[in-house]
């Protein structure tokens, strides 16, 4: 087995927190005022303000894991749990109080985008600028010079003053020069949401990229769907401890019933000027309350809510797996042209949804009522959460799992594939054509 890339062992970080007694803005009026309501005090501390009481903070505490050549890492956890920490720690930025850790070979850290750009220079000065601060030799920057304006889509301005930038723009041309970096491991935190929807996809696509190319990679995000597709393993800190190491897949769970756990689970919000959502619930066929779906048999949510009997309104329901990734959407207006009571009052419903193959797992459920295209009346996030034991589509011994990371629904066939022989000679027709160019084509 080769030797760890990245070793931590028993890192800590302790801060020194400081509470003022008195503002740290002290006037004249209040000095005066001090000494004439207080005068021993004030003269024993020779007309100081009070003194700042002090308290430890470990912001890391006895962190130990190992990272191996080519292994892509997610840090992931709460606002707070000390992952940026423990970045600054393995970039060198900052020292540990405890502890030691082992870095082998060249390390490029990308820790807040835009570090190093100067406004008043342009973007070609910036690349170089920017790039000699990561680390990238010159005649590197100038080898993959092309490679990087193209990546951050600013031909065009690229002879002007990065403060004229929009702010996508500077995002995206400080992204294209990190993103373009050649070291042994790669440290990376929360840059995965720079500048819109498309160029997102472009930085997942060149950070799959670099996960690819045998570099080490350690990253931190927010975004569960970006850790389960770059790693395959995955450390979950907890105010500052290791509270989980492992599949990535079981480590997005474990992170998932922690922020429940802290209360961070239903939201509400919306106008609320003509609704309320009151309660839901998950019912069997009966109408009694239950918390696991059968798969294969109509999911049914009993909803109870409040209308003042506006027009046009619209329940509708949200179906999430259990990191609040959207996998469907049911609606009473938009699918079926059925908006709420005319009458004010108290109503009672039930959703009952077509037969689903969810996989094993847990499901989350949003609500909202809407005047549709318009605004959003009530939303309510998580409004409830189920499960699922299991799900064999087949009826054979099969049992389909979310957490194995093949999907939320199976895919049932409507018929047993037939194997019909073919000979060489058979001819294979050719993809249909799709987009505005086919269509001319079709005429």
């Amino acid at each position: 087995m080769s030797d760890p890339v990245i070793a931590v062992e028993g890192l800590g970080k302790r801060y020194r927190i400081r509470h003022q007694q008195e503002p740290g803005y002290v006037a004249l009026r209040d000095l005066l005022a001090s000494a004439l309501t207080s005068p021993l005090r004030w003269i024993r501390r020779n007309g100081r303000p009070a003194s700042n009481s002090t308290e430890d903070f470990w912001a890391l505490e006895d962190v130990s894991f190992t990272v191996g050549p080519g292994e892509v890492l997610a840090i992931i956890g709460r606002n707070g749990a000390g992952k940026s920490t423990l970045l600054k720690i393995l970039s060198r930025i900052t020292e540990p109080t405890e502890g030691r850790v082992t870095l082998l070979g060249r390390v490029a850290s990308l820790l807040e985008v835009g570090t190093g750009f100067h406004n008043e220079l342009t973007g070609r000065e910036n690349i170089y600028l920017n790039g000699a601060i990561l680390g990238m030799r010159r005649e590197e920057i100038r080898r993959k010079f092309d490679e990087i304006v193209a990546f951050g889509e600013v031909e065009k301005f690229l002879d002007t003053p990065v403060k004229r930038y929009s702010s996508g723009m500077y995002m995206r041309l400080a992204f294209a020069v990190a993103a373009h970096l050649e070291p042994e491991i790669l440290i990376v935190d929360e840059v995965l949401s720079v500048g819109d929807m498309e160029f997102q996809r472009k930085c997942l696509g060149k950070m799959e990229q670099v996960s690819k190319s045998g570099r080490t990679v350690l990253f931190v995000s927010h975004n569960m769907a970006a850790v389960k597709s770059l790693s395959t393993r995955a450390v979950v800190l907890e105010s500052g401890r290791v509270a989980f190491d492992g599949p990535a897949v079981l480590a997005v769970d474990r992170y998932s019933r922690y922020r429940e756990s802290a209360n961070e689970g239903v939201r509400s919000w919306g106008h609320g000027l003509h609704t309320a959502i009151l309660r839901a619930r998950l019912v069997d066929r009966s109408g009694h309350a239950v918390t696991d779906y059968t798969a294969g048999e109509p999911l049914r949510v009993e909803v109870t809510f409040e209308t003042d009997g506006t027009a046009g309104l619209s329940l509708d329901l949200f179906l999430l797996d259990g990191v609040r990734q959207k996998l469907g959407m049911a609606s009473s207006h938009h699918f079926h042209d059925v908006t709420l009571p005319k009458n004010a009052g108290l109503f009672r419903t039930v959703f009952e949804v077509q037969p689903l193959w969810l996989a094993s797992g847990r499901y989350r459920v949003d609500l909202a009522t809407a005047a549709p295209n318009v605004y959003w009346d009530h939303v309510v996030e998580d409004a409830l959460e189920f499960q699922v034991v299991a799900s064999n589509p087949g009826g054979l011994s099969y049992d389909f799992k979310q957490s194995l990371n093949f999907g939320a629904i199976a895919l049932p066939l409507v018929s047993l594939p037939r194997w019909m022989p073919a000979s060489p000679g058979d001819e294979i027709e050719p993809e249909p054509e799709y987009g505005a160019e086919a269509i001319s084509k079709r005429g």
